[in-house]
């Protein structure tokens, strides 16, 4: 026990020595971190009213209202019933058509990703590092990428850019409005909160493991999650420890900056949201558990296949689930598929499912895919109708982004992101008609004033 003694001495000589080399000067300037370096500039472009009288109004929340109007003020949605007693600077009549929210994918790759795609535009995948936490998907992201206005034309009003997957940490994902814009800051959905992209399962072991690099294993995935969790839990009490001593009016030294870390500590204050590349259920009940470990919420797991076999767990957690109606099969990890995963996932008790798409083609019919899930689960019992499955393309998608207070439904005080659909959005033969973004009309089909053209697709329509 006595040998013990002399490091107990001198390590309370070396406190008070510290103590006695506090700096007691004027204190230097705060060390702060700019969280938003890189502001959204989109401006909502609408300052008028318009009024959509007579249409089947799917909200977004699980109602039906027929005969229905819609008044838009400003950008927002004013009011929503039947005969409402209002005036406006536009009329829409809409009899015989369909009015939901706008679409949200809240899974796509357009502009990191462009369409039509070129090799040297091919910016969403930074595969040097299993933990590339410090790239920012925004920082690749092409307005001009056609494929935005072929999403538009398909309702898409809003839509999340996520770098790929090839790493346990892609990097941060950015919400967009689905504006023509010279900027990527002018697409930039404001308030909306960061993603980050995660990546459980094949896709990283196979491309480490094959260089002879960690991860090779699902248990080396473990590994480099952990070790990057118990990093950033470091990274995140040394700072705090930074801003108490400071506050308290000593004059600390800030910690190293980390761009990497400062993306991961986001996560651990509940800023940054997680949306996780996990197909497997057990994987994906796996993940929940480090979230527990580390303090933080497992977020939304993407591409889900086996979700069903865990619907209950993911209720119980509050995780979203987006998945595909019918897509399968293309590897191992996506075999143990059912046509009915959404339904069941979307049955349990505080559920979130959510149809997405990773598809600059699919993103053009995201209410088609969720046309075939209803379908699929209804031929087998489910009872699904279309003012609840318009969810999973709407405010659920909006959810997993944490913007479903701003949009994603049909209510007083939303921003007015809206599609007026030529009939019923389930129909395999409809088409959007016109599409609103906070008010201001983005897209008519039938007035080439509001078609988008691109340099790239000239001679080509």
């Amino acid at each position: 026990m006595n040998m013990f003694k002399p490091s107990v001495i001198v390590l309370a000589l070396s406190t008070a020595l510290l103590g006695c080399q506090q700096d007691t000067g004027p204190q230097k300037d705060k060390v702060t971190i700019e969280k938003n370096p890189y502001p959204s500039t989109y401006k909502p472009h609408s300052t008028s009213s318009t009024l959509i009288t007579n249409a089947t109004v799917l909200t977004g929340t699980g109602e039906r209202i027929d005969d229905a109007d819609v008044y838009i003020v400003d950008g927002k949605i004013s009011q929503v019933g039947k005969d409402l007693a209002v005036s406006a600077d536009t009329t829409v009549n809409a009899a015989g058509k369909w009015v939901t929210p706008g679409i949200i994918d809240n899974h796509s790759h357009l502009g990191a990703y462009p369409n039509p795609g070129v090799e040297s535009h091919q910016d969403g995948n930074e595969m040097i590092h299993p933990n590339t936490a410090q790239v920012w998907v925004e920082h690749s992201v092409w307005p001009q990428d056609p494929g935005f206005n072929r999403a538009r034309e398909g309702g898409i009003t809003s839509l999340q850019i996520l770098p790929g997957s090839a790493n346990l940490f892609g990097g941060r994902a950015v919400t967009l409005k689905n504006v023509p814009s010279e900027t990527m800051q002018g697409m930039k959905f404001p308030e909306a909160p960061y993603g980050l992209k995660m990546a459980c399962g094949e896709n990283p072991k196979r491309v480490y493991g094959g260089q002879g690099v960690a991860p090779k294993t699902r248990m080396g995935n473990m590994a480099g999650y952990r070790e990057a969790w118990i990093e950033a839990t470091e990274y995140k009490r040394a700072w705090e420890q930074y801003d108490k001593e400071y506050a308290a009016g000593m004059n600390p030294d800030a910690p190293h900056r980390d761009i990497k870390l400062d993306t991961l500590r986001g996560v651990l204050d509940g800023e940054i949201l997680i949306h996780n590349h996990c197909y497997k259920a057990e994987e994906m009940a796996m993940m929940i558990d480090l979230s527990k470990e580390f303090g933080y919420h497992a977020g939304t797991f993407h591409h889900g296949i086996e979700a069903y076999k865990i619907a209950d767990l993911l209720g119980e957690n509050g995780n979203c689930a987006a998945l595909w109606p019918d897509w399968w099969g293309f590897k191992m990890e996506a075999y143990d598929m059912s046509l009915e995963n959404v339904a069941i996932v979307d049955a349990a008790k505080n559920s979130c499912a959510v149809i997405h798409s990773d598809s600059d083609t699919t993103i053009q019919r995201l209410n088609h895919e969720a046309a075939k899930v209803m379908y699929s689960a209804n031929e087998v019992g489910f009872d699904i109708k279309e003012e609840h499955a318009i969810k999973w393309i709407t405010y659920n998608a909006a959810k997993s982004l944490g913007i479903e207070d701003l949009t994603g439904s049909i209510a007083s005080g939303k921003q007015a992101d809206v599609v007026i659909w030529d009939q019923s959005p389930f129909s395999v033969y409809s088409k959007a008609e016109k599409v609103f973004i906070d008010g201001a009309k983005v897209y008519d089909r039938n007035d080439s004033k509001y078609q988008a053209v691109s340099d790239f697709m000239l001679g080509q329509r």
